[in-house]
């Protein structure tokens, strides 16, 4: 199961941090993923970091500005938002999969409900 937190309302240049929680004891044999849902918009891919946090992945828009990274001591995945700008409006949903680390929404195999992040002009 897994369960993200940490999304609010922040002003355009913010920074948040969202979290996600995973339960069981399988999370460091999962590669663990970003992904959001603006309004109007098809999921896409955010961010991903693969089992042990030596790999990390980005998309284009946010690569610079966001950081992933895990604490596998305690089943954490984070999501480290600089720079805010008015189009990172959206759901951020947090996943996983077994396997390599995946830059498609079908490629995951667990998700959890999203968090919502605003970013306001």
């Amino acid at each position: 199961q897994l369960q993200a937190s940490g999304g609010g309302l922040v002003q355009a240049g913010g920074s948040l941090r969202l979290s996600c929680a995973a339960s069981g004891r399988t999370f460091s044999r999962l590669n663990m993923g970003w992904f959001r849902q603006g309004p109007g918009l098809e999921r896409e891919f955010v961010a991903s970091i693969n089992l042990s946090g030596s790999s990390t992945y980005y998309a284009d828009s946010v690569k610079g500005r966001f950081t992933i990274s895990r604490d596998n001591a305690k089943n954490l995945v984070y999501l480290q938002m600089n720079d805010l700008k008015l189009e990172d409006t959206a759901d951020y949903y947090c996943a996983a999969n077994y396997g390599l680390p995946q830059q498609r929404a079908i490629g995951m195999d667990y998700w959890g409900k999203g968090t919502q992040v605003t970013v306001s002009s």
